[in-house]
């Protein structure tokens, strides 16, 4: 009797450590095994791969890269914050992310591939065509496309939106500058999100089917909650793109650099699954 419960017990505990070591070989968590430090330092290179190319946009638009200088500037006023007068601030638009990204996507897999095992590196190359390809170029190609459509047709369609009179009625329960001012911004929400989606859909079929053309493997990366980080900047570029003129839109412009760094921290923390 005492034999068969020992023998018993034995089945159990190997079917039970063989499949724990089988969950934990075949995680889905991107990255589980790396440390705090380490993804500090992948985080730190992504900003260091970006910040050769923030530095090259801000000294063509005449702001000193002269560290002494800099420090004595007020904060408001370094590159990366100042966004007035207009074409004295960087603009982001498509080419300008496409090249931040580059270089945070970089940095990202240098620092990626200096701490984590190399049995990672060929994740790490597969997520350099995601991040870029589906993440931000084919993205910020629909959303810089879709803003142009609109700017081409915005007064028609402006002039098409319901608008509230001072002298109507309705005007008593509802403020017609808050409703109309509403009102005027729906059709460029709509234009923004509905290019961005399709950016996002194609961005993710076009780097999966790149990857599997050169890696030889069947490639199933659905879209995740972090693939939405990179796309702030999408939003925020289709914004300031349609409010050119204004000071919320150039406002808008400083969150893109921030956003970018996260294509570079989800290339340097891919790991196999």
């Amino acid at each position: 009797m005492i034999d068969k419960i020992n023998v018993n017990t034995n089945n159990f505990n190997q079917k039970y450590w063989s499949q724990a070591n089988a969950n934990f070989t075949h995680s889905p968590d991107r990255n589980n095994n790396l440390s705090l430090k380490q993804k500090s330092v992948i985080l730190a290179s992504s900003a260091a791969g970006m910040a050769p190319v923030l530095g090259f946009l801000a000294h063509r638009k005449g702001f000193s890269l002269n560290p002494k200088r800099i420090l004595k500037t007020p904060i408001k006023d370094w590159a990366i914050f100042k966004y007035k007068p207009k074409g004295k601030y960087i603009e982001f638009e498509e080419p300008q992310i496409i090249a931040c990204a580059t270089g945070s996507v970089a940095g990202g897999f240098v620092g990626g591939a200096l701490v984590d095992d190399k049995s990672n590196l060929r994740a790490k190359k597969r997520e350099v065509l995601s991040q870029l390809l589906g993440d931000v170029i084919v993205p910020i190609a629909c959303v810089g496309a879709g803003a142009r459509i609109y700017n081409h047709f915005k007064d028609p369609l402006i002039k098409i939106m319901p608008k509230i009179n001072i002298t109507s009625k309705i005007a008593r329960v509802i403020k017609p500058k808050i409703f109309n001012a509403i009102s005027e911004n729906i059709p460029s929400a709509i234009a923004t999100i509905g290019s961005l989606a399709v950016g996002i859909i194609a961005g993710n079929r076009v780097s999966n089917e790149i990857n599997e053309k050169l890696y030889h493997k069947k490639v199933e990366r659905g879209i995740k909650a972090t693939d939405f980080a990179p796309h702030v900047d999408d939003l925020c570029m289709s914004a300031s793109m349609v409010n050119k003129e204004s000071e919320f839109g150039a406002k808008l412009g400083r969150v893109i650099p921030l956003a970018l760094l996260v294509p570079g921290y989800e290339t340097g923390t891919a790991q196999e699954k």
